[in-house]
């Protein structure tokens, strides 16, 4: 079921969002069947349609207004916006990239390491491979990721695993 309303979009650090009505909300763990952890959700923003997870921050439930989006969402805080909002039911798996499949099986260790990450972060690394643009930038990013799977390097702002 979709819910409509408005907000004036706000931010918190570097990251402009928006406060989603408790009515609102209370529907949203109804229909999602609980109202803890990470709660995937859809709808349009300025009846641009969008993909996110609502988070719990400091005891309060945020959405979070990237550049995809609402472009220039950190130029416009203080806009009101109309919001739209879902419990997304569609499939949100991403497949590793098969670059990075390979390297894993060609390199055992890091495969063991890598199967024995928390499934969150197993699924941090797929993505960050998954959405690079050109094979430069992944062949450079796989051979960071086995790095990292080694302790040899740091990967996405984090030490070793």
């Amino acid at each position: 079921m979709k819910h409509h309303f408005t907000a004036v979009l706000e931010i918190i650090g570097i990251n402009p969002f928006v406060f989603i009505p408790n009515e609102i909300l209370k529907r949203l763990f109804s229909a999602y069947g609980k109202n803890k952890g990470h709660i995937p959700v859809c709808g349009t923003i300025n009846k641009n349609h969008y993909q996110q997870t609502l988070l719990r921050y400091k005891g309060e439930w945020r959405l979070y207004i990237n550049t995809t989006m609402l472009k220039d969402s950190p130029k416009r805080i203080g806009e009101k916006i109309s919001v739209e909002i879902e419990i997304d039911t569609s499939e949100r798996t991403i497949s590793a990239h098969p670059k990075l499949t390979k390297a894993l099986n060609e390199n055992q260790s890091a495969k063991v390491v890598f199967e024995q990450l928390a499934p969150s972060k197993q699924k941090e690394i797929i993505k960050y491979i998954s959405f690079l643009k050109s094979e430069k930038s992944i062949d450079e990013n796989i051979e960071k990721a086995i790095g990292f799977l080694l302790g040899k390097n740091r990967l996405i702002g984090r030490d070793k695993p």
